[in-house]
Order: structure tokens, then sequence, then C-alpha cells
């Protein structure tokens, strides 16, 4: 009995292991800026976006930002801004933009993305399987539960276009699952901000809640 228990474990991490893509870490890089909450600049290899994550949009332009997206671009700039990092990529090397989908991992071991999402500033949108991928859930679950960032109770203000995500004590209450609109809203714009949502990385069947803006997210 033992020893066919130890052959369907043994079949098990083989099969995860086919799975799940391997990770390979970079050599140290530099972060020289941080973009927003999901991305980075650094030393030889430009652009990265923080793979398997989707943080709020800051908005360029005429673009209103969403809530909590200055926060996650400061939590983001506190964990590596200046600093060397490793880069691991998991799967697909690069989006559509061509900049490099990686988990950003500080000297100390700490992965930024998690972070983020753990902090409730940032939420999973994986939609294939990663090695991160349960540690991720696992954050977004912990924010979640402690109703940490854009998961918590009291919404930080009026920005149209974006739709409140709904934790699980929320969709036990009967309540509106966007933010309030302010007085001057019209009946038209509240219509488009409701249905607004990404064609691309952030709509509302991955994540629960939806930006608006159209950047494409792993």
């Amino acid at each position: 009995m033992q020893f066919l228990l130890t052959i369907i474990s043994a079949s098990a991490a083989v099969i995860a292991t086919l799975t799940i893509p391997p990770r390979d870490r970079s050599e140290p890089v530099l972060v020289r800026a941080v973009i927003d909450g999901d991305t980075i600049d650094v030393t030889t290899l430009g652009r990265v976006r923080l793979l398997g994550i989707d943080a709020p949009e800051i908005g360029r332009g005429f673009d209103t930002a969403a809530p909590f997206a200055f926060a996650a671009r400061d939590k983001l700039s506190g964990l590596v801004l200046h600093r060397w990092v490793r880069l691991e990529t998991d799967g697909e090397r690069f989006d559509v933009y061509k900049r490099r989908l990686a988990y950003v991992v500080t000297g100390d071991g700490v992965c930024a993305n998690v972070v983020l999402v753990r902090e409730g500033l940032a939420r999973v949108t994986a939609r294939v399987p990663l090695a991160r991928l349960d540690e991720l859930k696992q954050a977004e679950a912990e924010a979640q539960r402690f109703r940490k960032g854009m998961w918590g109770e009291a919404p930080p203000g009026d920005v149209p276009g974006y739709t409140r995500p709904k934790s699980p004590s929320n969709r036990k209450k009967k309540r509106r699952s966007s933010w309030p609109r302010s007085p001057s809203s019209t009946p038209h714009s509240e219509k488009f901000a409701t249905a607004t949502s990404s064609t691309t990385g952030s709509i509302t069947g991955r994540s629960g809640f939806s930006f608006s803006s159209s950047r494409p997210g792993r």
C-alpha cells in the first residue's frame, strides 16, 4: 500500500512539472522607474509588466485615475525603485506591447507581485497555469478576508469608469457594486461608466471589477 502511495505521489509531481512551465530567474537588474502599480523600467531590459496581476490604472491625459492607483504605484516604488531585483519569467515572456512579463523579486526574496495583491492594491488576472498562481490567489483571499485596499468597505471617492470588486462580504449584502456617483453625474454618464470595461487586461469576467483602461494583463 505504501509503495502504491509513493507511485501516485511521484506521478502527481511529474504531472505538475509538465503542466506548470519552469521559472527562469534573471541576473540582478536595477529598477530605474516605476510607471504604475504593475509596470516598471529596468536597466538593460526596459519595460517590465508584473506577471499575473493587474493594478488600478493611473490614467493618462484626460483620463481619471482609478481608486488606489497611486497607492499601488507608491507601494511598488517603496519595494523596488532604485533597487536591484531579479526577474522571474514564467510561460510567455512578452505581452502584446513587447513588455517583458515577470515576477519581480527583491534582493531579500520578496515577490512584489504577491505583496501588491496581498495589500489589496492589485488583483489576480492570470488565466494560465503559473508557478506562483496559488501563492497569488492565497494573497488575494487574504486581502479580501481582511478587507484591504480595494476590497475595503469604504470607497475612496467618486471615480467614473471604475466598478468595485465584490468581496465575499459584499456579495451577501444587497448594495450597489460600483462606487457612488457624484450628484452632478448625468444618467448617460452613469450608464456609460457602469458599462465600461477593458477588452484586454481588465475584463470583469476575470476579476470581478473593471478599469477604464485597455491595457492587457496576464
